[in-house]
């Protein structure tokens, strides 16, 4: 018989943009988060170093941005319950349309996210400043 889990795990991390919600244990070789992005908010344009991701719009309206780079960029409107997977070094961002409702599944947080653009003025995120409480935003 399998070993059941002992309690739950979840972690809340407050971005400018909405909200996440990590499901899966840190210590795990796999990320699962939900995210939660406000009306009319976009994430980073970004890229990162070694990251893999999988999303899929649960709610709402997005748009997901996608290219090698700035000239090649391309908006494509997610489709509910369709996954869009983004190897590591493709730039990338999501942009709510209204309120929307994000699942990523993704290998782990390591490496470096490069914010190529940032609404927030954010810096690029390191593993040192995944770290920190909200990974270094002060909401």
């Amino acid at each position: 018989m399998a070993n059941l889990p002992e309690k739950n795990f979840q972690k809340i991390v407050r971005k400018p943009w909405g909200r996440e919600i990590l499901y899966v244990p840190e210590n795990l070789e796999r990320v699962g988060k939900i995210l939660f992005i406000d009306a009319n908010k976009r994430l980073s344009l970004q890229r990162h170093s070694e990251k893999e991701e999988t999303l899929c719009l649960f709610s709402g309206k997005s748009l997901l941005w996608l290219g090698k780079d700035r000239d090649s960029l391309k908006k494509i409107k997610m489709e509910p319950y369709s996954g869009y997977t983004i190897e590591p070094g493709t730039l990338h961002r999501i942009e709510s349309l209204e309120d929307s409702v994000i699942l990523e599944v993704s290998s782990p947080e390591k490496g470096t996210t490069f914010r190529v653009e940032d609404d927030f003025g954010r810096p690029d995120e390191t593993e040192k400043l995944r770290l920190q409480p909200n990974r270094g935003w002060n909401s």
